[in-house]
């Protein structure tokens, strides 16, 4: 039994590796093409292949799911249609053993994409993003078009960019009266982290009086603040590039501040429930082919599957914004597409059973 376990997953495993290797060769040559149109001052074309190089591993996350759906398709096709599933059926081998050795291969993928989505994605999408904008030009100059804006107390603070190790450029703070008028604007071309505060570089500031406004400049300048290295990368980069900690931590943050935490609860449990939904794509993908698609060419199973998985990102690309908008929790959101292909999934292989 174990020779035939080893053999079910050698072919599950290597149709779910060819198929996330054409993913994401279609998905390199989509943001080559892409970030041709970014191409300007430093940046020139060998740091957007750089640049695509670094996002390599947010971009293999992100067809995870896809992928090991259609290679469940066709690894488990290539079985049916050679009749070894038929042999193994007719032996005495169970569906729920055979389902048991696809999803041990899917188990495997499933722990290295967390661990990617953990440990790499943060850090090397983080890294994209800053170098782009320092080799554009946009860094070390006040830009309200790009950056992330924070609000900390009666301060709102622009940020162009984050670095990895606790660097920023382009820091503009506006700092208001309890009236909500305006006392003073500054701005550093620079800022470094330094235990538990900032140092501010390079900077120009502007107090605002009754009658009139007086300017001055520094080269240095201390900034205490709330706001750590781990924070601010939250801040900058998109939800959906940052590990499941630093999404916890920031949406209670958020919380705390009173400001909108969904969209990072959302990208929260997307991550944190995203095994489950490879799980439930792959339970269709099985079911698929005992149940309903078992005398199907291999075309149209590869087509169903491409449809059902549609069908699931859709609906959880609906209920997502949808919960941000309507207010109820995004965990259901996540939860509730994923129940529903588990629920599908079983009932057709116990129909094939």
């Amino acid at each position: 039994m174990s020779y035939l376990s080893r053999y079910v997953m050698r072919f599950v495993f290597g149709a779910i590796i060819l198929v996330l290797l054409v993913l994401l060769s279609i998905d390199v040559i989509a943001a080559v093409v892409d970030g041709l149109g970014d191409v300007r001052n430093d940046y020139q074309f060998a740091d957007v292949l750089y640049n695509v190089w670094l996002t390599l591993p947010a971009r293999i996350y992100s067809n995870i799911a896809f992928a090991s759906l259609i290679g469940c398709l066709i690894g488990l096709g290539i079985l049916a249609g050679n009749s070894e599933l038929v042999i193994m059926r007719a032996a005495g081998v169970s569906l729920l053993r055979i389902t048991g050795f696809v999803l041990r291969p899917v188990l495997l993928i499933i722990f290295c994409g967390v661990l990617l989505g953990e440990y790499v994605v943060p850090y090397t999408d983080q890294l994209a993003t800053s170098r782009r904008m320092l080799l554009r030009g946009e860094q070390e100059t006040l830009s309200a078009t790009s950056g992330v804006w924070n609000r900390e107390g009666n301060e709102f603070i622009h940020f162009n960019g984050v670095y990895p190790n606790g660097k920023l450029f382009g820091v503009t703070r506006y700092r208001f009266s309890e009236q909500r008028e305006i006392e003073e604007v500054s701005f550093a071309a620079r800022a470094t982290y330094f235990k538990d505060y900032w140092l501010e570089e390079e900077g120009v500031v502007t107090h605002f009086e009754e009658d009139k406004t007086q300017t001055s400049e520094f080269l240095t300048r201390r900034w205490d603040s709330h706001l750590s290295p781990d924070l601010l990368t939250l801040m900058v980069m998109p939800a959906d590039s940052l590990s499941m900690g630093s999404l916890y931590n920031y949406a209670q943050y958020l919380d705390k501040q009173e400001q909108k935490s969904s969209q990072y609860w959302l990208a929260f449990w997307s991550k944190a429930l995203q095994p489950l939904s490879i799980l439930s794509l792959v339970l269709i993908a099985t079911s698929f082919v005992f149940g309903p698609l078992r005398d199907a060419t291999m075309g149209f199973k590869i087509f169903a599957g491409v449809i059902a998985g549609i069908a699931f990102q859709t609906s959880q690309q609906l209920l997502g914004p949808s919960s941000v908008v309507f207010g109820f929790s995004p965990f259901w959101a996540v939860f509730t597409p994923a129940m529903v292909c588990i629920g599908i999934g079983l009932v057709l292989l116990r129909r094939a059973a």
